[in-house]
């Protein structure tokens, strides 16, 4: 009986553990810091520019009283700093600063007043502040001030960002631990009910940054992080991953530098400004200012323009399972 031993061949070899890796080209390594120093550079101007770009002008404030000291008022003012709006009388511009259509108003007469709102925008309110010491004698009355919760307004201001950053790491998230349209789809929404209330929570009761109706700013919210969401979500289906990088670039590198969280869209360069208002986070930033502070406001603008990009990412979610289906071969 004779009994012979293979010898190993090299595939057969075990591979070393630590084995060393190739290291990366030169090449490639140097393309990969200028590749990191464009997006770094992308971000800083996403973020810079509007603000450093924007200037004053054509914001919309009332004018009332004797039509004589109207047309001296006019003749002082600075050209294109407002774009001016006919009032009645005192009352008629507060309805006006009260339905969001004007950011405030000038009443001339015997004891000359400026009306504005800070809750609409403190850097508006500057502005007027500064043309009505510019008047002598006039009066400056806050006709739709901050709440003492939030006094100069920074907490709405600075919520903008994290709701947007939340719509993009809950699409993130279940893009990458849900798998199935449909389950995704009911992730989506559940997203939107469970996060809509918990952030709610935490910006009215216990900061108060919002203020109004809980379940109005619950909605709201809801509805803003679930738009991005469904955005992402239904992205990564149809494209990949890449969907999600897709998806942040549009709500957090567009989206919110042009939301006009800080400053009237009417001072950022045109068109960009109502350009912000037709993306999630300017019409979530007008809506829950508007449903906080002007209870008159018409908000159905914003309101149809977070279910539209809602529908947009339901959408997506559906092409998604069509192309996945189309991809199972016949058995």
């Amino acid at each position: 009986m004779s009994s012979s031993v293979a010898t190993p061949t090299a595939a057969d070899r075990p591979t070393p553990a630590h084995q060393p890796a190739t290291p990366t080209p030169w090449a490639r390594a140097a393309l990969t810091a200028v590749l990191a120093t464009v997006a770094v550079s992308v971000i800083l101007l996403a973020f810079a520019w509007p603000g450093l770009t924007a200037t004053a002008g054509n914001l919309p404030v009332a004018v009332a009283g004797n039509p004589a000291q109207l047309a001296q008022l006019s003749a002082q003012a600075p050209k294109d700093l407002f774009d001016v709006h006919p009032a009645g009388d005192r009352a008629g511009a507060v309805t006006m600063i009260e339905k969001r259509e004007v950011y405030g108003a000038i009443v001339v007469g015997p004891t000359p007043e400026v009306l504005v709102s800070s809750a609409a925008s403190p850097a508006a309110a500057q502005l007027l502040t500064r043309v009505a010491s510019a008047v002598p004698n006039a009066t400056v009355t806050d006709v739709v001030p901050f709440s003492t919760d939030d006094p100069n307004g920074a907490g709405l201001a600075i919520a903008g960002l994290p709701l947007a950053l939340g719509g993009v790491l809950g699409g993130a998230l279940i893009s990458m631990g849900v798998i199935g349209a449909w389950r995704r789809l009911g992730a989506v929404l559940a997203y939107a009910v469970v996060g809509g209330l918990t952030l709610a929570g935490i910006l009215q009761p216990w900061l108060g940054v919002l203020q109004g109706t809980f379940w109005l700013n619950a909605a709201a919210i809801g509805l803003a992080i679930t738009a991005t969401a469904a955005l992402i979500v239904g992205l990564d289906g149809v494209i990949g991953r890449a969907g999600i990088a897709v998806g942040a670039v549009l709500t957090v590198l567009i989206g919110n530098p042009l939301a006009g969280q800080t400053q009237p869209k009417e001072f950022l360069l045109e068109p960009w400004g109502a350009v912000g208002q037709w993306m999630v986070p300017g019409a979530s930033g007008t809506l829950m200012r508007s449903l906080s502070y002007f209870p008159d406001a018409d908000v159905t603008f914003p309101w149809l323009v977070l279910t539209a990009w809602l529908a947009v990412g339901v959408v997506l979610i559906a092409a998604g399972l069509g192309r996945r289906r189309r991809a199972v071969p016949a058995g």
